[in-house]
């Protein structure tokens, strides 16, 4: 069973941190989810559950 998250914009965030994370690893990653929350418009449960992915590194997120 993997978590999927709900949401196409969601799905959207999780994939374009990700990315960032290769290009850009000296970013921090709280600065990537703000950036993440506002480019895809996350509410606050979306931007913790991208949160909750990136700090478990968790390959069923995306």
């Amino acid at each position: 069973m993997s978590i999927i998250p709900e949401g196409e914009d969601l799905r959207k965030a999780v994939e374009w941190v990700s990315e960032e994370r290769k290009f850009n690893p000296e970013k921090k990653v709280g600065k990537l989810i703000e950036e993440a929350g506002l480019k895809f418009d996350l509410s606050p449960k979306d931007a913790d559950f991208l949160m909750r992915c990136i700090e478990e590194n968790d390959a069923s997120c995306v």
